[in-house]
């Protein structure tokens, strides 16, 4: 009796405690699930915070990419620029199909600061010939530069001697013709009522700037004296003076017919410059 008693009470105990092993399991693995879901929930809500996708937003990435072209630049500017540079050559190659020889035998000098020494050009007077001047920068920096800038612009090439007075001079450079007109640049005049040491002499073959009343409104025209003019001395900046071609100064002067006492020539009468260019 005491040993069936004993055994009821063994196999009571071992039941009480399986069941609490199994509870504890259960209570475990709930525990963990639940933990992992916040953990899941909490690295979701900070990635959403951070900006971070979960890379299903590609949406963007393509628009942008349609929109972009590889360099960065965006597709439709990639294809202008491409039009722009095949159109280019062609432009280049226009002009220089037009121009003859104010090409050759130039060279090209920096501009961006005021010239020194001496600077040879060339003058090409359509049916007349070509007219060599030495410019002096050492006396006239500022004039000789703006000079040779417009020269190395092709600002001159096609213009015209629309001022011609036989015995005085003939003045040229205005994209007008007319006296009026001039590059969109004036400059400071260089000579001495201007305040400015100037010792080149306007006598036979030197070259100087015209100018109005003004004396710093000297811009592009400019006029070659074919007599001694001393009287201009001091008023007008003169830079230079030719070293061959006053035959054609003579020649021009010679044919030309003004309509008035001022040397004013008709439009279609006007001696063309075909170009300057710079020799050195």
């Amino acid at each position: 009796m005491k040993r069936k008693y004993l055994a009821v009470l063994c196999a009571a105990v071992l039941s009480a405690c399986m069941f609490t092993g199994c509870g504890n399991k259960d209570t475990d693995n709930k525990e963990t699930a639940k933990t992992a879901s916040e953990e899941q929930q909490g690295t979701e809500k900070d990635a959403e915070e951070a900006g971070i996708s979960d890379g299903s937003d590609t949406e963007g990435v393509q628009e942008g990419s349609q929109e972009k072209g590889q360099s960065g630049q965006p597709v439709e500017d990639a294809e202008d620029t491409a039009e722009e540079t095949t159109q280019e050559p062609e432009k280049e190659a226009d002009a220089a199909s037009a121009d003859t020889g104010s090409s050759e035998d130039a060279v090209t000098l920096d501009v961006s600061k005021s010239l020194t020494g001496t600077h040879d050009v060339e003058i090409k007077v359509k049916d007349y010939g070509t007219i060599d001047v030495q410019l002096d920068a050492d006396t006239a920096p500022i004039t000789v530069t703006n000079f040779i800038k417009l020269v190395q612009e092709n600002f001159y090439d096609g213009l015209t001697f629309h001022r011609i007075m036989d015995g005085f001079m003939i003045q040229g450079g205005d994209p007008l013709g007319n006296g009026t007109g001039g590059s969109d640049q004036t400059i400071k005049g260089e000579f001495k009522n201007n305040k400015v040491e100037n010792n080149i002499s306007h006598k036979r073959g030197v070259i100087s700037m015209a100018r109005s009343s003004d004396p710093d409104s000297a811009s592009s025209q400019f006029f070659i004296v074919q007599t001694d003019s001393t009287f201009l001395d001091g008023d007008y900046a003169a830079f230079g003076e030719v070293t061959s071609g006053m035959d054609v100064v003579d020649a021009i002067c010679k044919d030309a017919k003004p309509t008035d006492d001022n040397g004013t020539i008709p439009a279609d009468q006007q001696p063309v410059i075909e170009y300057i260019k710079v020799l050195d």
